[in-house]
Parts: structure tokens; sequence; C-alpha cells
């Protein structure tokens, strides 16, 4: 017996594998769309990667370069304690080579302050003295603890007005100086005025100076220690030695105990600048 085939059977079957092959072919392409899709993501999360360390670095360096404008401020006042010594000695060596009748071996730098061009001089003090002054203010902002921390800035401010008073109070001509001039036989107020400042000007950085050689030992740095009271003992040894002798020996002591105590100003002061936080 023959057996019919069935048309509905013929109709499903290719119908069947159709549907398949279309499912099979949706489903590829959902995945190759999702894997493009999770590639892209993939890449723009990558790049955001790649881009925010650049930003947080960026960030980072511009927090670093800010300069405390209260530590620049300290600094620049210490400058003036470096300046101070080596203008003060130019402009006095300037003057004693080049004015009439001036002997550095006879004549105190003071007596510069005499003479028609004796208001060089002057001023020479009163600047210096005001340098010495914005110094003794950058000490009293750098100097915070430790040994001598208040009497530092203290004894040098002293000296600065010291220097600026004796300014104000021209010292006695000098022997000779200027020419055709002598020394008085009794000095005039003004000259006793310029000692008496002077003269408490000079104890009080040899003061500090002390002071400074004790707080380098309690740093434990003995060079320093030794070399401020070096300096002290060349300031006070000078600075008698013209008062009782005040021919050539007194005044080459005593100007070599003033450039002594300015060497020693500038190098504490460049010493204390390179401690204070930049």
């Amino acid at each position: 017996m023959s057996t019919t085939p069935n048309p509905s059977t013929w109709s499903t079957t290719p119908a069947a594998a159709t549907s398949s092959d279309s499912s099979t072919a949706a489903t590829a392409a959902d995945s190759s769309t999702a894997a493009t899709a999770a590639d892209s993501s993939t890449a723009a999360t990558a790049a955001d990667s790649s881009t925010a360390p650049e930003s947080s670095t960026a960030g980072t360096a511009s927090n670093d370069c800010p300069v405390d404008p209260a530590v620049r401020v300290t600094r620049s006042l210490l400058g003036y304690g470096v300046i101070a010594g080596p203008f003060y000695v130019v402009v006095s060596l300037a003057q004693a080579l080049t004015r009439e009748g001036f002997d550095l071996t006879r004549h105190a730098w003071s007596t510069l302050a005499n003479g028609s061009l004796g208001w060089i001089q002057v001023a020479n003090l009163v600047l210096t003295g005001l340098m010495v002054g914005a110094f003794a203010v950058g000490l009293r902002r750098a100097l915070v603890s430790g040994a001598g921390f208040r009497w530092v800035p203290r004894l040098v401010a002293v000296f600065g007005a010291g220097l600026v008073l004796a300014g104000i109070f021209r010292a006695d001509p000098g022997d000779g100086f200027p020419v055709g001039s002598s020394a008085p036989t009794v000095p005039s107020t003004d000259g006793m005025l310029h000692l008496l400042t002077a003269g408490i000007g000079f104890v009080a950085l040899a003061a500090a100076m002390i002071v400074v050689a004790r707080r380098f030992a309690w740093q434990r740095r003995p060079l320093g220690a030794v070399l401020s009271s070096a300096a002290a003992v060349a300031l006070l040894g000078g600075f008698v030695a013209i008062s009782s002798a005040p021919g050539t020996d007194g005044v080459l002591a005593f100007t070599a105990g003033i450039v002594v105590a300015w060497t020693w100003v500038s190098a504490f002061a460049v010493d204390t600048y390179r401690r204070t936080a930049a």
C-alpha cells in the first residue's frame, strides 16, 4: 500500500529551519552588537582612566607650586642683614680712599660725617641702621624657639637703632680731617652723643654674638659658637682700643673689629636665611 506524503509536513519542516536560522542569525547579531558595545565601553573606560590620572597629577603639581607669602617676607627681611655690612664697608672705604685728608691709619670711619660731603656718611649710617632694624624683624619672625630666640632680635634691633642715632649725632673732627681741622680738646655735645649711642650699639651687637654662640652650642654647632665668641671679643677689643688709645694702633684695631663684626652679621644672616623654610 502506498503512503501519500502529508503536505503539512512538507510546508512545516522548511519553515522551522528558516525560523531557526533566523533566530541564530539574530542571536549572532545581538552577540556581535553586545561585543561591540562592550568593546566601546571598555575603550571609553580606558580613555577615562588614562585621562583621570593626568588631571589628578596636574592638580597636585599646582598645589605644590604656591609659596607661603609670610615665609617670603621673612626671608626678604633677613636679606637686609646679608647686605647691610657690605653696604656700610664699601661706602665708607670709597670715601676714605677718595676724600682729601682722610687717613685710614689715623681716622675712624665715623669722622667722614664731617665736611661738605659729610652727609654721605650720615646717610650711610642711617640707611645701614635701618637695614639692621629690618634684619632684626626678620630674626624675630624666623627664630621661634631655642636658646636666645627672644634676645637675639632685641639686641640686633638695639644695634640698628645705635647706628641710626650715631648718624644723626655726628662724630667730632679727627686729627687733620677735614683738612685744616683738629680734634677738639673738649668733645662737643654731638660728639658725646655719637660715642654714647655707637657704644651702646656695639655692646648690644657683642651681646647678640655671645647669645648666638650659646644658641650654636645648643644646636651642637661648635664652630659657629667659637667664631661668634671670637667676633664678640674682636668687636669689644677694638672699641676699647680706640677709646683708650685713639692713635694708629687704636684706629686700626677698631677698624678691624668693625670689619669682623660686619662679616659675622652677614654670615649669621645667611645661615638664618638658609634655615628658614622656603
